[in-house]
């Protein structure tokens, strides 16, 4: 992985065998966010996990273990509790041209990532709701 910084802006270029999410929690650090919002994410994923919620913990994943382009990746980071907490939806596409996506559970570079995300100092929290279970974002 390898990432700048400039003006609030990350930079981020990942390469082939490299979780996702493992580099983004080490350039979170690098960088100390606090919040940032996926301005662009694009590549190729070898493994990837997607989820669509269906209802309080269940999320439906499902596995893709042949590359997919990453066409576009799109959430949130929140620092809580001294961890980073994500929020991201990919739409992946396959050699076919066909697109799917859902809620990025999981995922492995097969060729590069590379990502930008904007830096915020904006006070944000999740909180699980009792409804739905899901961990809500609150503007505190």
């Amino acid at each position: 992985m390898q990432s700048k910084e400039k003006n609030g802006m990350i930079f981020i270029r990942l390469f082939p065998d490299e979780n996702i999410y493992d580099q983004l929690r080490i350039a979170c650090q690098q960088h100390n966010v606090k919040a940032a919002v996926m301005i662009s994410g694009i590549g190729q994923l070898k493994r990837a996990k997607l989820g669509f919620f269906r209802e309080k913990d269940d999320y439906m994943p499902e596995e893709f273990n042949s590359p997919l382009e990453l066409l576009s990746l799109a959430g949130n980071i929140i620092q809580q509790d001294g961890e980073y907490l994500f929020h991201f939806h990919a739409v992946l596409g396959d050699s076919k041209k066909r697109a799917i996506g859902g809620h990025l559970i999981d995922g492995t570079v097969e060729i590069t990532n590379e990502i930008v995300l904007m830096k915020s100092d904006i006070a944000l929290e999740r909180r699980p709701e009792e409804r739905t279970g899901l961990k809500g974002i609150y503007l505190d």
